[in-house]
């Protein structure tokens, strides 16, 4: 049974260990640069197919990890918007060193 969470900051530890193996995060910075890439690709281009190509490699490097290396569902099947929210806050994280990579 799905927990029930009353704001993000709840939420975010509980996304947290369910990102507990080193290369599950790997694979969601990446997939997060690519998505990012694609996005801009888009805009750039005018060509919305790259948004499309973004979701398909930025999710497809996340539910990797999650599948074969974490060994859990991701957090996206049950909890889709504080999930997308938990990604970018943790390649934030990533990023400002925060959450080692």
């Amino acid at each position: 049974m799905a927990k029930e969470f009353q704001s993000f900051e709840d939420f975010y530890p509980y996304y947290l260990s369910e990102h507990s193996d080193p290369t599950c995060r790997r694979l969601h910075f990446v997939g997060s640069i690519a998505a990012l890439v694609c996005l801009a690709a888009a805009l750039v281009t005018l060509k919305p197919g790259f948004v499309l190509l973004g979701l398909l490699l930025g999710y497809g490097m996340a539910w990797i990890g999650h599948f074969f290396f974490e060994n859990n569902k991701p957090a996206t099947f049950q909890y889709p918007w504080m999930s997308f929210k938990g990604d970018w806050v943790m390649f934030r994280d990533m990023l400002t060193g925060k959450i080692k990579f």
